[in-house]
């Protein structure tokens, strides 16, 4: 029985919902890229792809801040610095996604999910209006029915209202969903929705092993999902 099953008492859910930035793709270069040029032109020095790798998951506006500071702290940040900042970064990002990559096992699991008629849905706490090209240039976006960026709706991640919202849209309760992410804000969203929660090793959770936040499952591979349980935590056989 796979390891979706297994959570599922046998079945299948009847909606799953992924994050998106370190779950599906690897968009830190992209990012990084973008909020380097931000500094740069600012005056600061470049931050690298390491530092940006742990700032990534609260949105594009903390993602700034927190290049501004340096740190994962950012509360001596002028709201007016930030904010400037914040529409170079929109400008620059939005110019290139050539550098971000699809995940191994994605495409894999998102056909088989289709297959199986299982609704699929987009949570994240991205700008709206990056998303749907994004997917689109990866080859991603025939797959979900409702995409939820982190300005779609007043609250983002780690608050449980998207996730609530798109169970409303699907018309699908808590124990017939499953969230999927990489972060401590995915984690505690899906724990506050009441939902399932598997989580990525491999993504952005600001420099912390995701198995601290116990989700139902870590998995190495999203084709984990389609595996037996005992594979799917066996490094190399789960897709």
């Amino acid at each position: 029985m796979s390891l979706l099953r297994e959570l599922f008492q046998g079945e299948l859910p009847r909606l799953v919902m992924f994050d998106l930035d370190g779950t599906l793709v690897d968009s830190v270069p992209d990012l990084a890229a973008a909020v380097d040029k931000t500094l740069l032109v600012l005056g600061q020095p470049a931050a690298g792809l390491e530092q940006v790798r742990n700032w990534v998951g609260n949105g594009a506006r903390v993602l700034v801040r927190r290049a501004l500071a340096g740190s994962l702290e950012h509360a001596e940040i002028d709201d007016a610095d930030a904010e400037q900042a914040l529409q170079l970064f929109m400008q620059y990002y939005a110019e290139s996604h050539t550098l971000t990559q699809v995940y191994p096992g994605v495409r894999q699991t998102l056909d088989w999910l289709r297959e199986q008629q299982v609704e699929l849905a987009i949570v994240t706490n991205k700008p709206e209006q990056f998303i749907a090209p994004l997917l689109d240039e990866k080859g991603l976006g025939g797959y979900f029915r409702w995409i939820i960026g982190g300005d779609t709706l007043p609250q983002q991640k780690p608050d449980p209202a998207a996730l609530l919202h798109v169970m409303q849209l699907a018309r699908v309760d808590a124990d017939q969903a499953l969230f999927v992410g990489d972060s401590r804000n995915d984690v505690l969203a899906a724990r506050a929705a009441g939902v399932r929660c598997v989580a990525l090793s491999y993504g952005y959770n600001h420099g912390r092993p995701i198995a601290e936040e116990n989700p139902a499952q870590v998995l190495d591979n999203l084709a984990g999902l389609l595996c037996s349980a005992e594979s799917a935590l066996l490094p190399g056989l789960a897709g």
